[in-house]
């Protein structure tokens, strides 16, 4: 296998870890912005803060992850992707910082209004970041990126049907997986109203993202038909079914209130959508430029994979025991008992 093969796969692999983890991340903050009143809605801010709070910020490794692979391995793409891209890639950054800041101001703040600023900062933030995100990925996928220096529109390239339907997409997912993570949560310190609460949504939120995500097949027919062709007929066909399947399967699961396999599920579904954007995209990157075209020397890749081999071995046991230690707490430790409120 080509080295530049090996480092798209790792970019996909952290490009997946990031929707996974960023992605329900920034679909609990939406959820915050639609609990309701302070007192209303304070059950479900305190089950949303203890289930992101000790790995909001650990999430972002993987977006630094994808970003630091793209520029060491595939430079031309990386300065095209970023230059043509500016304009929603710092709204999306400036959207991580405003978000990162409200959360950590809101915990210590002591005044209403205080709590009620940095809660509305927080959440408006977890809803237009990942959408800006979606564009970006949108513009890449509707080859509206050409290779060089600020060479595509500044405007056009991010803001087009695709862009806009992807970034609804990006912001719907997010709010899925954060409700099918959130159910468990909620089960699991047995608040039986509040997953109740999670599971509704997650069954909406769930039959949403499907509609968009057909949407989005209708206007990727008109908008970028190679990519259709891939989607539909071509390689990427079976992860296509795969997505659609898990999806079904996991609005099955949340009605049976099956808290733990829908993670699964849902996870898979959206994995399959993804993955198979990636597979029906290779080997062109951008338009008229394929993987090996872009790639690195080979000197460059062999270092660069070395070393996320040596990174992984301290990365991803640490990681691992953050999130299986944080998930075996008890939310009543952090959260308001009173659970059991209506949405």
């Amino acid at each position: 296998m080509p080295l530049v093969d090996v480092i798209l796969a790792l970019v996909w692999i952290g490009l997946t870890a990031y929707v996974l983890f960023a992605g329900a991340d920034f679909g609990a903050g939406g959820w915050d912005l639609l609990a309701g009143s302070a007192e209303r809605g304070r059950a479900q801010r305190g089950l949303i803060e203890h289930s992101i709070g000790p790995v909001w910020e650990a999430n972002h490794v993987w977006l630094i992850f994808v970003i630091v692979l793209l520029w060491t391995g595939i430079p031309p793409v990386f300065a095209a992707v970023f230059s043509t891209l500016y304009i929603p890639l710092t709204l999306a950054a400036l959207g991580i910082i405003a978000r990162g800041s409200a959360f950590a101001f809101r915990k210590v703040s002591t005044k209403l209004w205080q709590r009620r600023l940095f809660g509305a900062t927080f959440a408006f933030s977890s809803v237009v970041t990942p959408f800006f995100l979606g564009t970006v990925a949108g513009a890449i996928a509707s080859g509206r990126v050409p290779p060089g220096i600020a060479r595509g529109n500044l405007v056009t390239s991010w803001l087009n049907p695709t862009s806009i339907v992807t970034g609804a997409l990006a912001v719907g997912t997010g709010a899925y997986l954060a409700a099918v993570y959130l159910t468990r949560d909620a089960e699991r310190a047995d608040l039986a109203a509040l997953a109740e609460v999670f599971r509704r949504r997650g069954l909406v939120t769930g039959v949403v993202v499907g509609v968009v995500a057909a949407v989005g097949l209708v206007v990727l027919h008109a908008d970028a038909p190679g990519l259709f062709t891939e989607l539909t007929s071509g390689r990427a066909l079976p992860l296509l079914v795969l997505s659609l399947a898990a999806g079904l399967a996991s609005l099955v699961l949340l009605w049976l209130r099956v808290f733990v396999a829908v993670r699964i599920t849902a996870a898979a579904a959206v994995v399959g959508l993804l993955w198979g954007w990636g597979v029906g995209q290779f080997p062109r990157l951008l338009p008229g430029v394929t993987a090996r075209q872009a790639a690195a020397t080979d000197a460059v890749l062999a270092a660069t994979i070395g070393a996320v081999a040596v990174g992984a071995l301290l990365l991803v046991p640490s990681l691992w025991w953050l999130y299986a230690t944080f998930q075996r707490g008890s939310h009543q430790e952090t959260a308001p008992a009173s659970g059991q409120e209506p949405t």
